[in-house]
Parts: C-alpha cells; sequence; structure tokens
C-alpha cells in the first residue's frame, strides 16, 4: 500500500479529535458507562479511550487491524469505570471494517457478529434467569451486529451503484459502436449508390469524349457530342437527385422512386445507344413468369444496381460483340447474369478502379445472396443470386 493510502483522510481525524474530546469531556464531568467496577483507577478508562480514539485515524486504510485492536479495548474498557465515547467509537470501527474492509471480511463479520449477540444472549439467561439478562443480548447486538449490518447494507447499495454505472457506461459505449457502424454502413451505401447512379453516365463520356478526339470526322465528332451531350444531363439529373435526398433527409420529404426491374429495357436501350460506337450490342432476356407477386424493394434495387454496373463494366472493358443481360425467378430466388465479351480491346477504354464489383458484392451479400464475377473463355461471367421472399430479406 502506499504513502498517501495510509495518510488519514480528514474525516477521520476530525472523527478521532472529537471522539477524544468528548470523551474527556464525560470523564470529567463523572460520566461513565458502569459506576459498580473498581478494580481499577478511574483514569484507566482513558486508556482505552485515547487508543480508540487514534485507531479512528486508521478505520479506513487498515480496517480490519483498527477493529482487531479496538475489540480488545472495548473489552478493557468493561474492567474500569467505564466509557460511553469508547463503546461508540467501537461501533464505528465495526462499521468501517464492513464497509472498507475485504469483500470477505464484508461477508463474515455480520455473520460472525449475530452469532456472538445471540451466543450471549442465551449464556446471560443460562447464568442469571433474569429478564434483565435480555438487555445484555440487546446492547451487544446493539455494539457489533447492528453497525455490521448498517455497514453491509452500505456497502451492498455502493456495489449496485458501481455496478450500475460500469453497465451504464458500457450500453453508452456500445451505444457509441453501434452509431459509429451505422454512419459506417451509410457511407458505404451512399457511396455504393453514387458510384452506380453515375458511373455509368461517366464511362459513357470518357468513352465517346477519346473517341471524338482520336477519331478526327465531324460525323463522329458530333455523334460523340449528343452522346456525351445525353449521358452528361442524366448524370447531373441523377447527382441532384442524390444530393436533395441527402440534404432533406429527415425531413419529410416525400418518398423517391427507387428504380426496379421494369426499367431493364430502358437501361439495356441507354447501354445500346452508348455502346454502338465500340461494336457493342446490349440484349435483354426476362425469363421471370409472369404474373408473379412483387419482389421486395431492396432486392430490386440491388437486382437493378447490379445489371446497371455489370451494363457500365461492358461499355468500359467489353471487346466487340454482344452482352446478354438474364433474368430469371425460380423459386424462391432472383437470378441475374450477365456474359459480355472479354478479350484485349482496341481503341479508347476507360480507366477502372474496380469498386463497381465491390458494391455488387456487398449489395448482394448484405441481402444473404451470392454474387460472383470473372472471365470465363471468351466471356466476362457476372451472377448474382438474391433471394426473392420477403421472409429472407428481413433476416
Amino acid at each position: 500500500m502506499t504513502t498517501k493510502s495510509l495518510r488519514p483522510h480528514r474525516h477521520d481525524v476530525l472523527l478521532a479529535v472529537v471522539s477524544l474530546l468528548a470523551g474527556l469531556v464525560m470523564w470529567s464531568l463523572g460520566v461513565y458507562s458502569s459506576s459498580v467496577r473498581h478494580l481499577l483507577p478511574a483514569w484507566a478508562a482513558l486508556v482505552p479511550l485515547v487508543v480508540l480514539s487514534a485507531l479512528e485515524l486508521v478505520r479506513r486504510s487498515r480496517p480490519s487491524l483498527a477493529l482487531a485492536v479496538g475489540t480488545l479495548g472495548v473489552i478493557a474498557n468493561e474492567f474500569t469505570v467505564g466509557s460511553l465515547v469508547t463503546i461508540l467509537v467501537f461501533t464505528d470501527l465495526m462499521y468501517a471494517a464492513v464497509v472498507y474492509g475485504t469483500p470477505a471480511a464484508a461477508r463474515r463479520l455480520p455473520i460472525s457478529t449475530g452469532l456472538v449477540t445471540v451466543a450471549v444472549t442465551i449464556g446471560f439467561l443460562a447464568w442469571l434467569r433474569t429478564p434483565q439478562a435480555l438487555l445484555i443480548g440487546v446492547v451487544t447486538g446493539l455494539v457489533s451486529f447492528a453497525p455490521a449490518l448498517t455497514g453491509a447494507t452500505l456497502r451492498n447499495h455502493r456495489e449496485a451503484a458501481v455496478a450500475a454505472r460500469l453497465r451504464a457506461e458500457q450500453t453508452a459505449l456500445l451505444a457509441e459502436m453501434d452509431r459509429s457502424q451505422a454512419v459506417a454502413a451509410e457511407r458505404a451505401r451512399m457511396a455504393r449508390e453514387l458510384h452506380d447512379m453515375v458511373a455509368n453516365h461517366l464511362s459513357a463520356i470518357a468513352i465517346h469524349s477519346t473517341a471524338a478526339l482520336s477519331i478526327d470526322r465531324a460525323d463522329t465528332s458530333r455523334e460523340a457530342l449528343g452522346v456525351i451531350r445525353e449521358n452528361s444531363v442524366q448524370g447531373l439529373a441523377e447527382m441532384r437527385r442524390l444530393i436533395g435526398l441527402l440534404r432533406d433527409a429527415g425531413a419529410g420529404q416525400e418518398a423517391v422512386a427507387l428504380p426496379t426491374l421494369d426499367g431493364l429495357d430502358v437501361l439495356v436501350a441507354q447501354a445500346r445507344t452508348n455502346g454502338s460506337a465500340s461494336g457493342l450490342d446490349f440484349v435483354l432476356h426476362d425469363d421471370r413468369p409472369p404474373g408473379q407477386g412483387g419482389l421486395p424493394t431492396p432486392v430490386e434495387l440491388a437486382a437493378y444496381r447490379i445489371v446497371q454496373e455489370s451494363l457500365t463494366n461492358a461499355l468500359k472493358h467489353a471487346v466487340a460483340g454482344t452482352v446478354a443481360v438474364r433474368v430469371a425467378r425460380p423459386e424462391g430466388r432472383l437470378t441475374v447474369a450477365v456474359d459480355s465479351p472479354y478479350g484485349q480491346r482496341p481503341g479508347p477504354r476507360a480507366p477502372g478502379s474496380g469498386a463497381g464489383l465491390i458494391g455488387m458484392r456487398e449489395r448482394a451479400e448484405l441481402l444473404g445472396g451470392e454474387f460472383s464475377a470473372g472471365p470465363s473463355g471468351d466471356m466476362w461471367h457476372v451472377r448474382a443470386t438474391l433471394p426473392a421472399e420477403e421472409k429472407a430479406v428481413e433476416a
């Protein structure tokens, strides 16, 4: 134990001084706890008083030692004329031993003092055989068992308060972690949405602007500029819509219509227009049986974005040929397949960072689905399987 911890608390110093002064005043006034014992002179009662008052200085730092010595002091006090202050100080030492002592002592002292109280009561009843013997048991309980029980109650309340505070801190920490994870998830979702909405238009702009610069023909430049303008306008509209959503989030704005699989034909037609200069053709095979119920909104959006990003990647990287998009809905599932020609592509080519593949994989996995993408022979295959049932999506 450090020197600082051995230094008496200022409240203990005050308690020791007040106890000693009160005992001296009562002794000087001739107020004793018993006036029938004359085995020792009257001043002998001051010895236990001084010792127990001094023990108040270590009631926090050495509670077990203070109680052990105090017990001997209060027993010695009974062989003198006695001091009430000495007995009161002993009750405080008993209380402090439970409050500031070890957990084992805090559990043991209320039980041991209770047993001592019962034993003293029964012993004096058997010895004196008078009802007044019960008073001795009551005094013993007030001096030992009552302060020990009070200290145990207070200690239990303190430990419960500390445990509640720790639980509150842990709850706050978990809430902060949840908030940070929610912010990170929302930022990832926004990044995927922004990439999927704008990358398609920017890729078409990059490809046609490169073609216009590399092929010095008026008709080619005019056609490329037309495609660039169309994609610029659409890209700006998508950007404004997303910025408006972010700016007005939580302000009670009306729900914005999200893209669904019903818009795949328009998406493929747009890709066909953008890819004509690169020798690409785009076809859509919708194998979903008619009359089936609608899909959950997250599934519709994820499937649409996966097709959109696959078409964007085809515009940037595919060689001349046919890009086939196939959507099917077997029992309980929605499958998306995009096959594009793969190989060394001549002419203009837009750079890629791989963020699109990451976003598609995240969209599928967040819904509990599967995703794969990669080359096989002279084709690049994209495959996604998503749950088509509402319960599966919620799980």
